[in-house]
């Protein structure tokens, strides 16, 4: 059999790699998360232009680049930028700060923010998230049932805040 018409592969060409996924909510953020998503796509630009186009060895790298570059500019134009100039400190909403108290009394502080600013460590969490859910809309002395994988929880709504 001919293998005039038979493509080897050399390992030069990148792999398909699949689209990162896109969440299926509205894309909500506070200043600070646009800008962070803002910042890592120029970042992403400029690494992809510290990239020899034709390098074989950097092939791999600036398709993931590429792909990544593209999940930040769809969710930068799918951005809806809630920026709280109508804070109502008598609610929980978007971008305020919620401060509770769970059974044994101990106070936790969470500020309620787009998914991809979203960190949990630092007390950043997603409005899409079981805990924001529950807390959104509530005030202050309202107690809230956060559904959670260790087990429900009641916790008491202390204090709503708005950051600068």
């Amino acid at each position: 059999m001919s293998r005039a018409h038979v493509r080897e592969v050399d390992g030069d060409e990148p792999e398909d790699l699949p689209e990162l996924p896109l969440s299926p909510h509205p894309n909500y953020v506070t200043p600070r998360g646009l800008a962070l998503l803002e910042a890592r796509r120029d970042a992403i630009e400029a690494d992809i232009a510290a990239i020899a186009a034709d390098a074989a060895d950097r092939r791999q790298r600036r398709a993931s680049l590429d792909r990544e570059l593209r999940w930040l500019q769809a969710r930068i134009a799918a951005a809806q930028l809630v920026n709280g100039t109508t804070r109502d400190s008598s609610k929980v909403a978007f971008g305020a700060e919620v401060a509770v108290l769970d059974d044994d009394n101990l106070e936790s502080r969470y500020r309620i923010v787009g998914e991809d600013e979203a960190d949990p460590d630092a007390g950043l969490i997603s409005w899409t998230s079981p805990l924001a859910r529950a807390l959104i809309g509530l005030q202050v002395g309202d107690v809230a049932l956060w559904q959670r994988p260790a087990g429900d929880r009641d916790i008491e709504i202390s204090a709503i805040r708005w950051p600068a």
